[in-house]
């Protein structure tokens, strides 16, 4: 009988050194996961808020007709969208596409424009240190998305 019963402590305290050492390993896993969950979630939701923003935004800006107009505006369409992200910014460049005609023939669209939408998000936290595991995800994760508009003509997206 007194055999049994040392054998149920040993176990007992084998399971309780496996618990202290794995439970950091959860923990940085767990992280990680709510990190790469946030992310996704982010990404999907700038992804539409992107390409829906440059469409109204960027092709016919309010106001002032200048392409410094229309990447405030899309940003700020952009940043609207993503307001239940806390840890996201968002940058917004516009840049011109080439003609891509050649010296003999025309373009068909010479004022074409390509915004490219970034998002960078910062995972939390920004270290964690446990027992035997640390946990310093990257500084910044971005996610880019790029549209081609004919500033000038309504409903042309390449």
């Amino acid at each position: 009988m007194r055999r049994a019963a040392g054998t149920l402590r040993s176990r007992v305290a084998q399971m309780t050194v496996e618990l202290a050492v794995l439970t950091p390993v959860v923990i940085v896993v767990a992280l990680v996961a709510l990190n790469l969950m946030g992310f996704v979630e982010a990404c999907a939701a700038f992804d539409q808020a992107a390409l829906d923003a440059v469409v109204a935004h960027g092709v016919a800006p309010a106001g002032e007709q200048s392409q410094e107009r229309a990447v405030e505006e899309v940003r700020a369409a952009i940043e609207l969208s993503l307001g239940d992200f806390p840890r996201c910014e968002v940058d917004v460049r516009a840049e011109r596409v080439p003609s891509g005609g050649t010296s003999g023939s025309f373009s068909v669209s010479p004022l074409l424009t390509r915004y490219v939408c970034s998002l960078s998000y910062r995972p939390w936290p920004l270290a964690a240190r446990l027992p035997g595991v640390t946990f310093e995800p990257p500084l910044v994760l971005r996610h880019e998305r790029s549209l081609v508009v004919d500033r000038y003509r309504p409903g042309v997206v390449v």
